[in-house]
């Protein structure tokens, strides 16, 4: 007979996530993905200007500042036809590239880490043989006995006091962690490393876009005024600035997180056997390189792969009112119908769950039992997975696409260093290493972009905004449009529909919203849950494989859904049923 385990809430995310899983001979044989909180901005932004929306929609989350602020920003020039500066759309693949090297960084190291590395364990290593290692697989100055034995101190010391901080009530210890404590120790050393860095490279943010979180933007270009001789701008200090943290991003990726993260997948070669989920997946695409948005123009490119067939990519039609619906069957709304496209997405809130606290949902009591706050988007029907995955599948299967030979070189060379074959990518190990490939990419298309910035402005071109259509007299009385971007953690769309000067609607479906959804009109399951499916659980009183592979897709529940209770009472209490 199969247990029920509940992980409520999973911590070192992005918002709550609470995960229903069936365990049976050792193995998850079901599970649920549960988002707890609903998100209203779609709500707030009705009958506001449309030029306004990026300041409001930025603020869904905190982690993936600017991404949306960008897909906001393009839907409403997508809907009254702006054409923005080949500066702004550098600054803004600046911007992009920034916050994908900081984003992944930060999950890899403070989010991720923890499943992989047994922190208290880094005491029983040897300081010198932990130099010795970290010496072997880069060049990174700082690997030295002295550091490590530092860092041991400095843990140790934490250890002792019984003052772990955010280290504490893991399951340390666990028979699933296999990492020598030489590996753990230089893993700490590098955890406490990125924690000082990534305040560093978030500066290019505030530095383009005035302040980070949530950076400004401007529908028509970007608010970042260029004069290389002024005070009062983007001058050649403020660019030298730039170059310097983007040198030093490139060192710490190319030194420290890709070292780390192959040296850690070749003791979890076992994770390549589960975590595939859905077997589908989704690519918008981004980063314009053509000036014109020609999706043949991005380094990421559009597409679709189905059942893991990288022989075929089919094309993705954000417009399509066929391609992506909305499904509500197994969500707390009361829509007219279930499978909206976005341009015609309502947003109709109908709690129908159990009252708070509850021990499990009730998910299998019906057909049409809710038990999310997540809507179930699907395309042509079919659940899908995005993100870091996705995106290198569909660059390494798109051999037309301008990032191909560069994607499938780097994705080949890490195969082979883990000694796995192209099927370990439909995996948790699959998951977790694109996204250090993307990382690396990420970082040198940011050179590139910088480079290019700085070109076009000594051949004299300093404009940043395009002011044509900013005033509403010259906008259509009735018009729509797309912004799609590629957040970090995927595909991000933002649909708008503007009459009179005003949003008639406006509704967002984001990465976490497709891989965290619950089951649809046909009882698919999301990517998350899919992906749980057939993960072995060694103590399922302490589920880290669980953690490993939902960690691996990164969920941002704070983007998938907000609740904000004004009279500040308890909505619910939290609890791990062991």
């Amino acid at each position: 007979m199969a247990e029920r385990i509940v992980v409520d809430p999973v911590t070192r995310i992005e918002g709550h996530l609470r995960v229903e899983a069936m365990v049976e001979g050792g193995k998850i044989v079901d599970a649920v993905s549960a988002g707890t909180m609903i998100r209203g901005l779609e709500i707030i932004l009705r009958d506001r200007d449309p030029r306004d929306a990026w300041a409001l929609v930025q603020r869904i989350c905190g982690v993936c500042t600017t991404i949306h602020a960008l897909a906001s920003v393009r839907s409403v020039e997508d809907a009254l036809k702006i054409r923005i500066p080949k500066n702004a759309e550098l600054i803004r693949n600046i911007m992009f590239t920034t916050l994908y090297v900081h984003d992944h960084v930060v999950h890899f190291y403070h989010l991720h880490a923890p499943d992989w590395v047994d922190i208290p364990n880094a005491l029983k290593a040897d300081p010198a043989a932990t130099a010795q290692l970290a010496q072997s697989i880069s060049r990174w100055p700082k690997s030295t006995a002295g550091y490590f034995k530092d860092v041991q101190t400095k843990l140790k010391t934490f250890v002792d006091s019984g003052q772990l901080g955010i280290f504490a009530n893991a399951y340390w210890g666990h028979p699933a962690y296999k990492l020598p404590p030489e590996a753990n120790l230089m893993a700490v050393a590098h955890y406490l490393e990125a924690l000082s860095w990534q305040k560093e490279i978030v500066k290019i943010h505030t530095i383009f876009g005035g302040k980070n979180p949530h950076p400004n933007y401007v529908v028509g270009g970007m608010a970042s005024a260029i004069d290389i001789n002024s005070d009062n701008a983007l001058n050649i200090e403020r660019f030298n600035m730039i170059g310097r943290l983007i040198d030093e991003a490139m060192e710490f990726v190319e030194q420290v997180y890709i070292p780390d993260l192959l040296a850690i997948a070749s003791f979890y070669k076992d994770t390549a056997a589960y975590g595939g989920g859905v077997g589908n997946f989704l690519c918008y695409g981004d980063l314009p390189t053509t000036h014109i948005n020609d999706p043949l123009g991005f380094l990421f490119p559009r597409g679709v792969i189905l059942n893991k067939n990288l022989g075929e990519v089919l094309d993705v039609d954000p417009r399509d009112p066929e391609q992506i619906l909305e499904y509500t069957d197994h969500s707390w709304y009361k829509n007219s119908k279930s499978g909206l496209h976005p341009w015609a997405g309502e947003t109709n809130i109908h709690y129908t769950g159990p009252k708070p606290p509850y021990k499990t949902l009730d998910e299998s009591g019906a057909f049409n039992q809710a038990y999310s706050w997540l809507k179930s988007p699907r395309w042509r029907e079919k659940s899908v997975e995005v993100g870091p995955l996705a995106r290198m599948l569909v660059a390494y299967a798109k051999k037309d696409c301008k990032a191909h030979d560069l994607v499938k070189s780097e994705v080949d060379k890490v195969l082979g260093g883990l000694g796995v074959g192209p099927e370990a990518l439909f995996s948790t190990l699959g998951r977790t290493a694109a996204r250090g490939i993307e990382t690396k990419l990420c970082a040198a298309w940011l050179k590139q972009f910088y480079n290019e910035l700085l070109a076009n402005i000594k051949s004299g071109d300093q404009t940043t905004f395009n002011k044509e259509r900013w005033e509403p007299s010259t906008w259509d009385k009735d018009c729509k449009g797309v912004g799609i971007a590629e957040a970090p953690r995927g595909a991000l769309g933002h649909w708008i529909h503007i009459q009179n000067g005003k949003i008639a609607n406006y509704q967002c479906v984001v990465p976490t919203t497709w891989n965290g959804s619950p089951k649809d009109h046909k009882n698919q399951p999301g990517a998350i849950e899919a992906a749980l499916i057939g993960t072995p659980l060694v103590k399922p009183e302490e589920p880290v494989e669980l953690l490993r592979t939902i960690h691996s897709f990164d969920p941002c529940l704070a983007c998938a859904a907000h609740l904000t209770d004004r009279e500040n009472r308890e909505i619910t209490t939290i609890d791990v049923l062991r």
